[in-house]
């Protein structure tokens, strides 16, 4: 189940109800349910984010730059 409008309403709507006046043992499974299916989704863009980084070349060298941008490669930072 794909992160959709609905599904956010629906978490949205159970967090209302919860604030407003409780949830019922059903209401607060379901919800559960639907913020693992939404963290779920959320993590995997991240994941997915993270593996497209590459390290970018210098162009003057042709080596990786530093992760700061002061393209020296045989420093760490701390």
């Amino acid at each position: 189940m794909p992160i959709t409008k609905e599904l956010v309403d629906q978490i949205n709507a159970l967090a209302r109800k919860k604030r407003a006046e409780g949830l019922t043992a059903t209401e607060k499974q379901e919800q559960q349910k639907l913020r693992q299916i939404y963290l779920k989704h959320i993590r995997q863009q991240v994941v997915e984010q993270l593996e497209t980084i590459k390290p970018q070349k210098n162009i003057a060298t042709g080596k990786n730059a530093c992760a700061c941008g002061c393209n020296n490669t045989k420093h760490k930072h701390k």
